[in-house]
């Protein structure tokens, strides 16, 4: 039986409700050693006060002010005053099963190539449709696409699997790792920060894992407006276009930003579309 040690941190920025349900979940977690870590992001809607009101147990690191998904993740892992093995970052607009770490360690265990391990997610407004079951990346053609997304969840991806990129809702990775892969790289803002990682690791020659027996819930965008909102829209575009210029031969980079520049101008009638559709 594994019982290393592991911190689960949490980024919150003015979602006090969210994150308090997020907070409740993991705490209902069987691992006996773990840790929860709450990273505000320089909240002004009370959610320091709420949370330390309901939980005396978790530590809360107050940023300041908002650094944005990298940066406010980094800056915890850094501060934290619990040390520990293992690092499990998740949105805090997520619910969780009650055993999700014990897969998640079990695989970076076994397996010394493993360097990241990722679990099944599902839409939380539709508990049994995924959300994600692994990711695929072609940066040459601009695609970044979660496996499985808004299929009803039948076990056709409960095979164990090696993916390219880990979803920063998401994630284990031992400590040490996290910091010898040079954390997130906080000049993303907010949507490729996690491929970023990914890719990173697996040129030195790691490797990323969906764990399909740990088992999460996500309130998709619930910080930015919904999955369909501009704000989201606009900085995974943003995102893309960096992970391209950042990863790519600068033989093939040229062709690269033209096609996706192109796609970019195609999909913005296909989003507005959509949007409305939802609403």
């Amino acid at each position: 039986m594994i019982n290393d040690s592991v911190n689960i941190f949490v980024l919150n920025w003015n979602q006090k409700t969210i994150t308090l349900d997020c907070i409740k979940s993991l705490q209902k977690v069987t691992y006996n050693n773990a840790k929860i870590i709450l990273i505000d992001n320089g909240s002004t809607d009370g959610s320091i006060d709420l949370i330390n009101k309901h939980f005396s147990n978790i530590e809360i690191i107050e940023v300041g002010k908002n650094l944005g998904y990298a940066g406010g993740n980094n800056y915890g892992f850094i501060n934290s005053i619990n040390s520990s093995k293992y690092s499990i970052f998740i949105n805090n607009d997520t619910l969780v099963s009650s055993d999700f770490i014990e897969p998640l360690i079990k695989a970076l265990n076994d397996d010394q190539s493993i360097k990241q391990s990722a679990p099944k997610i599902l839409y939380a407004d539709k508990p049994n449709t995924l959300w994600f079951a692994g990711g695929y990346v072609n940066l040459v053609f601009g695609w970044i696409r979660h496996r499985g997304i808004r299929k009803i969840d039948k076990g056709q991806y409960d095979n164990t699997t090696i993916i390219d990129y880990a979803t920063g809702c998401c994630f284990c990775i031992k400590s040490v790792d996290f910091e010898v892969f040079n954390m997130f790289d906080e000049s993303f803002n907010m949507y490729g920060e996690d491929v970023d990682l990914s890719l990173r690791i697996q040129r030195h020659g790691g490797k990323t894992i969906y764990i399909p027996q740990s088992k999460i819930w996500h309130k998709v965008s619930a910080s930015i407006g919904g999955q369909f909102s501009f704000i989201k829209w606009k900085r995974k575009n943003i995102g893309r276009i960096k992970l391209i210029i950042n990863n790519l031969n600068p033989i093939i980079l040229p062709f690269a930003l033209i096609l996706n520049f192109t796609m970019i101008i195609i999909e913005i009638p296909i989003h507005i579309f959509m949007k409305f559709r939802k609403t």
